[in-house]
């Protein structure tokens, strides 16, 4: 899990122009963009003193809309070299995911290497104080792994870390991420109880309720809703139904925001032909099923992938509590073949 010192101060107008041209984008775009992130007058405010100003060259605006996605085609040829590591980037969310086999970690800390000289040569700072390993291991016995080195110093090795809000365990358990959502649910509760004091209408509490409380229980939840264990599950509920005794309104159980979630996103994978995991949806030879994929353990049977194939073949009911809410409910998937 890569973190970069200052990922959009780091950006070189130039450099950035340069490989807008080769993706193709035209030249009065490019020019607009040079001219936008060059000679961008800075100064510093505190009370009624003003610093002097400074003129930036490098680097994006800071909560600029454009930000994001300028790094992100400056980081379009960040790629891997062997087939069994895999790069996973979101804006400057960067992640490094390799394949060790028989324990020959060449191509993958090879590949490391490759990342950082790419880095360097990008005029992007690797953070290797704050970039964090973990390895994902179920094989019987304790296989040693040797520290992987950053321009000299070691990476720590982590049991868990945090990316894109979700809460990532070497034992792809999901404990640590369903006690974060808990205990901020619960802490949004509190301010429900009070707009329920002060004679708020039961559309105004499930309208709080649904944009900061649900919001949060259901954070990425096709990725764990499938895995979490029944004591995970049950604390998350437990939110849900505290909630609904407050409103004293009918709510989406934690289940049933999972099955129209899940059905949602494996809509849009069949709908969109350049999804990844578009591929993995085969038909069977009658068109009305799709293949189910072998799985030899529960870890890999409850994961995303597979239980989408499986609500796919078999939608599941519409419960009376999708009938009361606005969430719109799982459609069937043989409509599309």
């Amino acid at each position: 899990f890569i973190d970069f010192s200052s990922a959009f101060n780091t950006l070189i107008p130039q450099q950035l122009i340069c490989k807008l041209d080769k993706l193709g984008v035209n030249t009065p775009i490019c020019n607009w963009l040079l001219d936008f992130l060059s000679q961008r007058p800075q100064t510093v405010r505190a009370g009624n003193n003003t610093s002097n100003t400074i003129i930036l060259n490098t680097g994006a605006p800071q909560g600029c809309v454009l930000s994001p996605l300028l790094f992100t085609l400056l980081t379009h040829d960040c790629t891997t070299t062997h087939s069994t590591n895999h790069l996973v980037k979101f804006a400057d969310d960067t992640t490094l995911v390799g394949l060790i086999t028989k324990g020959d970690e060449t191509n993958y800390r090879e590949e490391v290497d490759l990342l950082t000289k790419w880095c360097r040569d990008n005029n992007l700072l690797l953070n290797v104080g704050k970039t964090k390993e973990i390895v994902v291991n179920f094989q019987r016995g304790n296989t040693q792994h040797l520290p992987l080195i950053i321009d000299g110093t070691a990476v720590e090795r982590v049991s868990s870390t945090k990316f894109l809000g979700v809460h990532i365990s070497e034992d792809l358990s999901w404990t640590a991420n369903t006690t974060s959502l808990a205990k901020k649910g619960q802490q949004r509760l509190y301010f429900l109880r009070k707009l329920k004091r002060s004679g708020a209408s039961p559309a105004i509490m499930t309208t709080f309720y649904r944009g900061t409380i649900e919001s949060i229980l259901s954070s990425c939840i096709t990725v764990w809703g499938g895995s979490c264990t029944h004591s995970n599950r049950k604390a998350l509920q437990r939110i849900v139904n505290t909630a609904r005794r407050i409103i004293g309104t009918p709510l989406l159980s934690l289940q049933d925001l999972y099955t129209t979630r899940l059905t949602r996103k494996t809509l849009t994978i069949i709908k969109d032909a350049h999804h990844p995991a578009h591929n993995l949806f085969r038909l069977l030879p009658s068109g009305r099923r799709y293949r189910s994929l072998r799985s030899r353990t529960t870890r890999l049977r409850n994961s995303f992938t597979h239980q989408a194939i499986r609500i796919s073949t078999y939608p599941p009911p519409i419960s009376p509590h999708e009938q009361c809410s606005n969430e719109p409910p799982p459609r069937c998937l043989e409509t599309l073949h």
